[in-house]
């Protein structure tokens, strides 16, 4: 396979960024169709609108139904044709935003996408994870292009809920060891080719930030302002973590994700969170060292991640739950067989049963 390494069109981050989004989205469209949840939506529209006013941009609202499936796409590009729309602006979290990808992939027109929350790498990926209306995962999407425009307003960002932006530390830990697996075994990426050496570098430089700089730029979000560590952060969590997965591949963590969504009590957790515990089953998985579980439970612990399956939800654990979990994960066609070893349901099973032990182990000697 060749190298090959994807990235957005255009990448736009800072505080006050909204204010130029008419500008950047003047040169995709004309008509937008601006979908998002109302809370992402009314955190925008006043600066959106002066914006697209000023270059001539007209737009219409859709409120995002809350999942990203198959249905919710299907009405959102209904929309997009019936309104005569030439760009979508997906705006909001991770869901909504994967839900105007492909929408704008089915319809054909371009997609910028404005993240008001820093909780997943979604935003900058040529991916929609798809789920089922009851929120089970369903598929990935992978999409031809990455998104046209990503524009990241930090000042925006600091104002969500704090446990929204840890949730995307959660998701941008995995970073680097599933990209580390993935080019051990000479696994694809999503784009159907191998790892470029730069694409290794950024997954690497993610999970440096984040372990420099998480508590930092989690104290000052806390205080509601956006710091230069929460600057850094948000670049992890976004471009850093959305370039690093997508060009060097998903591995275990995210399967883990994948196969903890069977279990209905684990769904008000959010994707990074789960994502947190999976990179921990992946490390007893590789049996990584006790300096590097010792570093990423030391880091999950002070930012607030979970490390034991009590804190994603699952309060009674037995083999019936582990093992169900564990067949999904091994799925075919799950990013977990991008591990450099093969690996089986009971695999999976001892190393989530071990890793929620050593979770819950370093929570009690902390």
């Amino acid at each position: 396979m060749n190298k090959i390494m994807i990235s957005p069109g255009r990448y736009v981050q800072g505080a006050g960024a909204l204010g130029d989004i008419g500008k950047h989205v003047a040169g995709l469209g004309t008509k937008a169709l601006v979908l998002g949840g109302k809370r992402g939506l009314d955190t925008i529209q006043e600066v959106l609108e002066a914006s697209f006013k000023e270059h001539k941009v007209s737009y219409i609202i859709e409120h995002f139904g809350g999942e990203c499936s198959h249905p919710e796409i299907d009405r959102i590009v209904a929309n997009i044709r019936q309104n005569d729309v030439n760009i979508i602006v997906g705006a909001g979290g991770g869901k909504a935003l994967d839900t105007a990808k492909a929408a704008a992939y089915t319809a054909k027109i371009p997609v910028a996408i404005v993240p008001t929350i820093a909780a997943t790498d979604a935003p900058c990926s040529a991916l929609s994870v798809i789920y089922t209306p009851e929120g089970v995962f369903d598929s990935y999407l992978v999409l031809p292009k990455n998104p046209d425009l990503v524009l990241v307003d930090t000042a925006v960002i600091a104002q969500a809920p704090v446990r929204l932006f840890v949730s995307g530390m959660g998701d941008a830990l995995a970073t680097w060891f599933e990209a580390d697996a993935c080019a051990k075994a000479f696994a694809g990426n999503l784009p159907g080719g191998l790892s470029t050496s730069a694409a290794l570098c950024l997954a690497k430089l993610c999970y440096d930030i984040l372990i420099e700089y998480g508590l930092h730029a989690k104290l000052a979000l806390e205080q509601g302002v956006a710091t230069e560590a929460v600057e850094k952060v948000v670049e992890a969590n976004t471009l850093l973590s959305g370039l690093g997965f997508e060009s060097s591949g998903l591995a275990a963590a995210h399967a883990v994700h994948n196969g903890l969504t069977v279990l209905p009590e684990t769904h008000h957790a959010y994707h990074g969170e789960k994502v947190s515990f999976g990179t921990l089953v992946q490390l007893v998985l590789e049996n990584r060292s006790s300096r590097e579980l010792e570093e990423v439970l030391h880091f999950c612990k002070s930012v607030g991640l979970p490390v034991t399956l009590k804190e994603i939800g699952v309060e009674q654990i037995t083999p019936e739950k582990i093992r169900q979990v564990a067949e999904a994960t091994c799925a075919p066609g799950e990013t977990i067989h991008n591990q450099p070893f093969s690996v089986s349901p009971n695999t999976v099973y001892a190393a989530i049963l071990a890793a929620d032990a050593i979770g819950n182990a370093y929570l009690k000697q902390k």
